[in-house]
């Protein structure tokens, strides 16, 4: 009778439960191993692992042919996760472990070292995830993983650390200590950047502000050096506190990644990913032969942060349309087809020209009228109408460099901002969003309501800017975000205005 082992395996961001199952039926060479049911090279080759790892723990391996079926069939099983489940099930098969023992509820996961040693592996997070879901009890987990796999309250997670305790303690002779959980704190440490540390730019900390406290989308156009690489940093400092949702939400993707190894706690900080504009479209929103996530994904719940935004490929950039409508993003195979989620902040920062000294009322441009025209036009009209608020950030002078007093801090702003999320917090309590961008045409009419004055420069200015219908419900959103920060019930003239500004 073949042996039963429940494991699962990562396909996206997501998990799939894996039944892994020995047999001893059958012709063929005594000792040897088969294994089937879809799986990679990796799979493949941990029969040569399992077999080492069971000799070399003092564990008799079977002499007669073993046939591993991993199912469902149809599904692709990737990483060396399976290790661990396929010699279990083999030992089981063997008699080395009592049939008797209550399989059902258990997982198993775990790479194999020739010495018998459990290895960490990646995506354990989600695994946990379906876990919990499919009503699975415990987790056998290696030991560097366990942290991140008991950030599910309500599981039992067995930390292993080789072949033979995990033997011992199903055999009952030895048992593991359970993972205990450690309570997380959601604040955020100090910022290495602080608003009172940048001098001046006051309209540009004040458009920070605004896309803190409603999630908008920024771009900052300036000559170089003056300040707006450091602005977005900052930006770090003045959004709130993740919740716990947010951060299982930015762990599992960080740990499907591969980038949660030597960082067992829960991640707690909002991602800041700073792409260089010579990354690839795969490297950028996600692919590969082997599909994974990118860094708008990797940015989930955080900023994205594009400096030199016209270096950047048009193709590349041409790939953030939908992830900065939809906050997620659809990767297509000829086999499969994944979402991923990224739900981020764009900040992009870029000179005015090739020399970055277009306009400066200091230093002369030496880019010829068509070197300008051909640098502008290399961001695409769809992509800027798709970015809430548009700033410059000019020139610091020597005065403001100069001024010893400090700015107002990130600690005083954040209150503000916290106050804000807190309104719309309240306002959403029933919708399936919580903040002013996320809002769709419909709830923008709902709760984005003018008074015919308001409406009055509102149509004025579509009509004199020529905006889209796009960039009208941007404007509504981005006052109403201004109206929360003032605490106002209502979206005022001066909202409005102030909105209107950042799409000149």
């Amino acid at each position: 009778m073949a042996s039963q082992i429940f494991s699962a395996t990562v396909v996206g961001i997501n998990a799939e439960i894996i039944e892994v199952e020995a047999d001893t039926k059958g012709g063929g060479e005594l000792g040897s191993v088969a294994i089937v049911g879809l799986p990679d090279t990796a799979v493949s080759e941990s029969k040569e692992r399992v077999k080492s790892a069971i000799k070399n723990s003092g564990l008799n391996f079977p002499k007669i042919k073993l046939t591993i079926n991993l199912a469902p069939a149809h599904l692709k099983k990737q990483g060396s996760g399976l290790d661990l489940p396929i010699a279990i099930s083999i030992l089981l098969n063997s008699g080395a472990l009592n049939k008797e023992n209550n399989f059902k509820n258990k997982l198993f996961l775990g790479e194999l070292a020739l010495n018998g040693n459990i290895r960490p592996v990646q995506g354990v997070l989600p695994i946990a995830i379906k876990a919990k879901k499919e009503k699975i009890k415990t987790i056998f987990v290696p030991k560097e993983n366990a942290e991140e796999a008991k950030l599910i309250r309500e599981l039992e997670v067995i930390p292993v650390n080789n072949l033979k305790e995990l033997v011992f303690h199903l055999q009952n002779k030895e048992k593991i200590k359970t993972q205990k959980y450690l309570e997380p704190n959601f604040l955020n440490s100090k910022q290495a950047y602080d608003m009172s540390f940048i001098r001046g730019q006051e309209h540009a900390k004040r458009a920070l502000e605004i896309v803190a406290a409603g999630n908008h989308n920024l771009i900052m156009n300036g000559p170089p050096g003056s300040g707006k690489t450091m602005l977005a940093k900052a930006l770090s400092s003045i959004l709130p506190d993740l919740k716990l949702k947010e951060c299982i939400d930015i762990t599992r993707i960080y740990s499907v990644s591969g980038e949660l190894l030597n960082n067992k706690n829960l991640i707690k900080q909002r991602p800041f990913r700073s792409p260089h504009h010579t990354a690839s479209a795969a490297s950028l929103t996600g692919g590969g032969t082997k599909p994974r996530p990118g860094e708008i994904s990797l940015a989930h719940r955080g900023i994205l942060f594009l400096d030199e935004l016209p270096e950047f490929s048009k193709h590349i950039l041409e790939n953030l349309r939908q992830p900065l409508e939809e906050g997620f993003i659809n990767i297509c195979r000829a086999n499969s087809s994944l979402r991923f989620p990224a739900n981020f902040v764009l900040v992009a920062a870029m000179n005015p020209c090739p020399c970055g000294y277009y306009g400066d009322k200091d230093k002369e441009c030496t880019c010829s009228a068509h070197q300008i025209n051909n640098y502008q036009k290399k961001i695409s009209g769809p992509i800027l109408d798709r970015i809430d608020m548009h700033i410059t950030v000019p020139r610091i002078s020597y005065e403001k460099l100069s001024d010893e007093e400090k700015g107002e801090s990130s600690e005083n702003i954040k209150k503000r901002i916290e106050i804000a999320r807190t309104i719309q917090d309240e306002r959403f309590k029933n919708k399936k969003f919580s903040i002013n961008s996320e809002m769709d045409s419909e709830n923008t009419k709902n709760f984005c309501i003018l008074d015919q004055e308001t409406k009055n420069i509102l149509k004025l200015a579509m009509d004199k800017m020529k905006l889209s219908p796009r960039s009208y419900f941007k404007i509504l959103k981005t006052a109403r975000t201004i109206a929360d920060l003032e605490e106002s019930e209502k979206i005022k003239i001066n909202h409005l205005t102030e909105a209107l500004q950042y799409k000149i």
